[in-house]
């Protein structure tokens, strides 16, 4: 009978231990669904915020590109019925590999094309990680103690590239003998070129941080303008580009965006502090930044800031840009000057690193040829050599003393 105790107590000790091992998986399972809840609650939401983007700005696109999204065949052609998003379409609605790219959870993407006077338009979606909330509160956490680190912030970027008289360059010509003068040729292909500049409309709170990240906007000097609100400032190389450029339609609209607004920039200098003169290149491109808003997908009242004039304005500006950025001379000398005196110091640097480069290989050639002679010498005569190297030294070390006093 022990022999059969022992089995039971066996068992019975085996049951208990599966007991609680079921316990300790019930205990964490209501966190692992609170976790994928909260996952696709979060992702559910900014799907929400980008479909309503969506719904105003894809038709405000459509309207203006021939393709929109990464799909040729995406634009115009598919009339005002196919740009127009229902709220009771899915959250899915233009949402895809074509139209509105979902790159990650918290980032989304588009693109646009096929436009007089304009390449391409790159627009960023970026979101806060709600399907994380862990990560979205050490985030926001870190941005305030640390001033190194970003806040999170729901915002859109739009960089749009105007072909500058490149129609040639950047856009292939169609076969055939009509595909030859389908485009402009170099030489005559500045019927979409303007002067180059940068200027730009900036959000005070905004201010700072766009002028420490961004170098072309160190070319710049910051003034308050009487005809823009007061949480608004313009960065500008001259007053007479502020004028031409500060159209009462685009004071309108970005009032209108409120804080919803980020920055409007138009430049040709590069992001980042160039270190190589190649990098001066002037690359024209228009930069709109806006925060997303989350009351479109609750309530809207006439009151409530809204950005779709603004975006509607800056995919024209380009057409602007090239029927009125063309500048006195005496403005045009000024906005040259500044980027020849930029690519003068670049120029500098470059003679100076090839002088201290040839200066560096002289002096290498020239202890190897006395490594060389030494070697060559009798024990004698490397001695007697290096003391005359030691006396020569030493009278030199006196003449450069006696020229200071």
């Amino acid at each position: 009978m022990s022999g059969l105790d022992n089995i039971v107590s066996k068992v019975a000790e085996g049951a208990s231990q599966i007991a609680q091992s079921a316990g300790q998986e019930l205990l964490v399972l209501p966190f692992i669904l609170i976790a994928i809840l909260v996952h696709l609650w979060g992702t559910r939401v900014n799907r929400r915020i980008v479909r309503a983007w969506a719904d105003t700005h894809i038709p405000l696109l459509r309207n203006e590109y021939a393709q929109v999204g990464f799909r040729a065949g995406q634009g115009q052609s598919q009339g005002p019925s196919a740009a127009k998003v229902g709220s009771s379409q899915s959250d899915t609605a233009f949402i895809d590999d074509e139209v509105v790219k979902e790159k990650t959870q918290r980032e989304y993407a588009t693109y646009a094309t096929g436009r007089q006077n304009v390449a391409y338009t790159e627009i960023t979606l970026s979101l806060f990680k709600r399907y994380n909330p862990l990560s979205w509160a050490a985030e926001s956490v870190g941005g305030v103690v640390f001033a190194s680190l970003d806040t999170p912030t729901e915002q859109m970027e739009a960089v749009t590239y105007p072909f500058d008289g490149k129609e040639a360059e950047l856009v292939p010509l169609p076969s055939g003998p009509k595909g030859a003068d389908a485009l402009p040729r170099k030489g005559n292909s500045s019927a979409s070129a303007y002067d180059n500049v940068v200027w730009a409309i900036v959000h005070k709170d905004r201010m700072q941080k766009v002028r420490d990240e961004r170098y072309d906007l160190s070319l710049t000097s910051t003034k308050d303008h009487p005809k823009l609100p007061n949480w608004l400032t313009v960065m500008s190389e001259s007053a007479e580009v502020t004028e031409t450029l500060l159209t009462a339609e685009l004071i309108e609209v970005v009032a209108a965006a409120g804080d919803l607004f980020g920055h409007l920039i138009v430049t040709d200098q590069p992001l980042d502090r160039p270190n190589k003169l190649e990098e001066t290149t002037a690359q024209k491109r228009i930069y709109l930044s806006t925060r997303l808003s989350t009351t479109s997908i609750t309530t809207t009242t006439a009151a409530t800031p809204t950005t779709g004039p603004l975006f509607a304005l800056f995919l024209r500006l380009p057409d602007t840009l090239v029927s009125t950025a063309h500048f006195r001379p005496e403005v045009a000398r000024k906005l040259r000057q500044t980027r020849d005196e930029q690519q003068s110091k670049l120029r500098r640097a470059a003679d100076d690193e090839k002088a201290e480069e040839r200066q560096t290989k002289r002096d290498r050639e020239k202890k190897e040829k006395r490594d060389q002679t030494l070697r060559a010498l009798s024990v004698d005569d490397q001695r007697k050599f290096l003391e005359r190297e030691r006396d020569k030294e030493w009278k030199k070390n006196v003449k450069k003393a006696s020229q200071r006093a």
